[in-house]
């Protein structure tokens, strides 16, 4: 792998004209400044409630037949490193006779501070595992439609994680 494609690892996917450019905002020190222009403010969601009541509308509005979800909280634990923005599990238990499956999203902490179209991006992407386990053609068919901008906010998110990942520096604050 070369310097270049290690410092770019959230972007390799993407093709190398692409590239080039966040190179160039890179060395010039410009992509946070980039990334605050197009996302100046912060999002409101601090504590893992208030995370739960926002999945939990966007779901209610989005897909209000899928299953209903059981906990939606901010991880620590999840290594954006490891390409983790969050995840989702079933949880089965068996009470009595029954068996009863509790649907839970965690989200990376490092999140906690980033823009509203960040944390809406993670959480539709998330939303849509419910419905559809794979990342193919229907899946994110069902993110642009919970949120037609998905695609530029997923790209967005990669230049930030880019920036943070490079420059070590946040761009919304702790």
């Amino acid at each position: 792998m070369t310097p270049a494609a290690t410092r770019l690892k959230y972007l390799q996917a993407y093709p190398d004209s692409l590239q080039a450019q966040v190179l160039g905002l890179l060395e010039r020190g410009e992509l946070a400044a980039l990334l605050l222009r197009k996302y100046p403010t912060r999002h409101e969601v601090r504590t893992d409630k208030a995370l739960f009541d926002y999945a939990v509308a966007l779901k209610n509005s989005c897909m209000r037949h899928a299953e209903p979800l059981s906990h939606v909280s901010f991880d620590s634990k999840l290594q954006v490193i490891a390409h983790a923005l969050g995840t989702h599990t079933t949880v089965s238990r068996v009470q009595g006779g029954k068996l009863k499956s509790k649907r839970e999203i965690r989200i990376a902490s490092v999140f906690k501070a980033g823009p509203p179209e960040f944390l809406r991006m993670i959480v539709v992407h998330e939303l849509a595992h419910l419905k559809i386990r794979a990342h193919d053609k229907a899946f994110y068919q069902l993110c642009t439609h919970m949120e037609p901008a998905y695609h530029q906010y997923e790209l967005d998110l990669r230049l930030y994680l880019t920036q943070l990942d490079v420059a070590g520096q946040m761009v919304w604050g702790d």
